[in-house]
């Protein structure tokens, strides 16, 4: 996905150029005509005692889903500053703010298997791995196999949280990769 880029022209004093319909200039402090062809900027600004800007779009924050909720709790605010500030750790405070002024994404949350190796053989150990039941809700299943199995589906995916939900910490985990992203 190629990114469009936009241009304005600004000249030495630090005001816009801003074209009326008649493409007369006009030089504001904050009110300034975009183009997204450069070479069209650039032929604007000859002879003008100006330059070129190339504008650039400010990068999206990537937030927790918690700290999304601050974030757009404070958006409906009347004073989304102040919410922020109150809501969020020090460390937060600025990341925060800069997602309410740029935007933001919410990280994906890690998903990991879990299993327990059983004794055996070292050559015909067996996995118990864990299932989250789709007939008795809150309800986990374990199946033996020969080795995990690394599938796709949401029973076999849990959270942080729901790892320590289910008290599946003293299990092995191991890290779901989405290499489709």
């Amino acid at each position: 996905m190629s990114e469009e880029k936009l241009y304005a022209v600004k000249n030495d004093k630090g005001e816009w150029m801003s074209l009326d319909g008649t493409q007369t200039e006009i030089w504001y402090s904050n009110n300034p005509t975009l183009f997204k062809d450069k070479s069209y900027a650039e032929a604007q600004s000859m002879g003008r005692k100006a330059h070129v800007v190339e504008l650039v779009e400010p990068k999206k924050v990537v937030l927790t889903k918690e700290q999304a909720e601050i974030v757009d709790f404070a958006n409906g605010y009347y004073l989304p500053a102040r919410y922020i500030s109150n809501n969020s750790s020090d460390e937060d405070e600025e990341l925060l703010m800069n997602a309410y002024v740029n935007g933001y994404t919410v990280a994906k949350e890690k998903k990991y298997l879990v299993y327990k190796e059983l004794g055996g053989k070292q050559k015909n150990k067996q996995v118990a791995q864990a299932y989250r039941s789709t007939l008795f809700p809150d309800t986990i299943i374990w199946l033996i196999m020969e080795h995990k199995i690394m599938s796709t589906t949401a029973s076999d995916q849990f959270t942080e949280a729901e790892i320590e939900h289910y008290g599946l910490q003293d299990c092995e985990k191991e890290e779901v990769t989405d290499d489709a992203d």
